[in-house]
């Protein structure tokens, strides 16, 4: 379908670092040049928008996001308001099948690099795709859909920045942060759990705000 090649395309070139942030997403620029009409453009930016990728503007324009520490922190205060709450239902409430999935989930993550050459300066999409997939299998576990989609939703908005920030952590170690993760939920402590995946977020934050400092 048209209009979902088109918004697959302006996601994936706002996700890498085609565009600045703050920078200007000129519906008739971008139609003429993916060749199609503006309003395939316009409906592909509203989803955008509605991503947290892109911003409607006042006068009816689009705009990458802006780099401010607001947002940002916004963001982490949603993260850490609901993801930590999430994962203690997740245990409460997980079955067998839940496990597997995070353990499996988990694996992947471990197994696949996060650095590929052809992706340059920013981890790679098998990656990023495998860093959400266990994020949310760790969270699916509450089966509650609503929270999961604002978790979609949460994610989708700092992914952009998540992209930007990944080479200025160079002595974070992000993989035992997931295995200590794995391993408090699946012994179902939700304690040691919680207070696992806040500090990950936090560190995650201080990555972002390191970002925005350097590129707003």
């Amino acid at each position: 379908m048209l209009s979902e090649r088109v918004y697959v395309r302006l996601r994936e070139a706002v996700l890498h670092g085609a565009f600045a942030p703050g920078d200007a997403l000129k519906p008739q620029q971008l139609a003429k040049q993916e060749g199609v009409s503006l309003a395939v453009v316009r409906e592909a930016l509203v989803r955008l928008v509605g991503e947290g990728l892109a911003n409607r503007l006042p006068n009816r324009g689009f705009a990458v996001p802006a780099f401010s520490d607001s947002r940002w922190q916004e963001l982490t205060e949603a993260r850490l308001t609901i993801e930590p709450a999430m994962l203690r239902m997740a245990i409460e409430r997980g079955d067998l099948d839940w496990e597997t999935r995070v353990r499996a989930a988990h694996h992947r993550l471990a197994r696949t690099p996060a650095f590929e050459p052809e992706d340059g300066e920013y981890y790679s999409d098998a990656w990023a795709e495998a860093h959400r997939g266990f994020h949310r299998a760790l969270l699916e576990g509450c089966g509650n859909p609503v929270l999961l989609e604002t978790f979609d939703r949460l994610w989708t908005a700092g992914e952009m920045a998540r992209r930007l920030s990944s080479r200025r952590t160079p002595h974070r170690s992000g993989p035992d942060e997931h295995e200590s993760l794995e391993q408090a939920a699946l012994a179902r402590d939700s304690v040691t759990a919680a207070d696992t995946l806040i500090r990950h977020l936090s560190r995650t934050a201080a990555a972002l705000s390191q970002a925005t400092n350097t590129l707003s």
